[in-house]
């Protein structure tokens, strides 16, 4: 598995020189919102580097996609979670998450979708899962809007900026930088799996059984 996803990761990475870039950035920032694996942030910072000038276009291609790759996600979740949606979630292995993330999206709503989208907790999760529970599908794409336009504006914004220092503090801590990136989306899904440990564990066993249920 993680020789998969390794080479996945190596050949997202090379689309960063590809000359039609923006299209794979779009692409691969559409299909992370509802089922890939990887994660489009490395190849932002990748073309953001290469070109700190059109940092904040690359950055608002990738809020667009995603957005609208979250919307798919809804879909999937909401109209064919039976058929896709409960497949895609063993697959990526976020089944045992798959009742936190439904029981937290709603007690939380939209909170809960701003949250996943703006920091490394796995989005597709959050998307697919808005489906199954039928959240509001208008305060799902707002909230998905706000997260995911800060996680990759301000990217954009720091590379418009501050583009030459922080290209310099990357290429000399590239390997501190990569750790840093690693312990976050870890962190992120340990943080997420704790999230509902605060309630009483019984009263939250039961409530992401019902959460959970595949609707009549």
């Amino acid at each position: 598995m993680m020789k998969m996803l390794h080479g996945l990761y190596d050949w997202t990475m090379d689309k960063a020189s590809h000359p039609k870039a923006q299209w794979w950035l779009a692409f691969f920032s559409f299909i992370e919102s509802s089922f890939f694996p990887i994660p489009p942030h490395p190849l932002l910072g990748l073309m953001c580097l290469a070109e700190p000038k059109k940092a904040i276009r690359f950055a608002l291609i990738a809020t667009i996609a995603s957005v609208l790759g979250g919307m798919f996600g809804y879909m999937i979740g909401y109209f064919l979670y039976e058929a896709i949606g409960a497949w895609l979630i063993g697959a990526l292995g976020l089944t045992e998450t798959f009742p936190v993330a439904a029981c937290y999206i709603r007690e939380q709503g939209a909170l809960a979708v701003f949250l996943a989208a703006g920091t490394p907790v796995p989005f597709k999760l959050m998307t697919i899962t808005a489906g199954f529970v039928e959240m509001n599908l208008l305060s799902f794409t707002l909230a998905a809007i706000a997260g995911r336009a800060l996680i990759f504006m301000v990217v954009g914004v720091l590379f418009q900026l501050f583009g030459a220092p922080i290209k310099r503090i990357i290429d000399r801590y590239l390997g501190w930088v990569t750790t840093v990136f690693v312990v976050l989306v870890v962190g992120g899904f340990i943080a997420f799996t704790q999230l509902a440990g605060s309630e009483d564990e019984t009263q939250s066993s039961n409530a992401c059984d019902l959460a959970t249920e595949i609707r009549g």
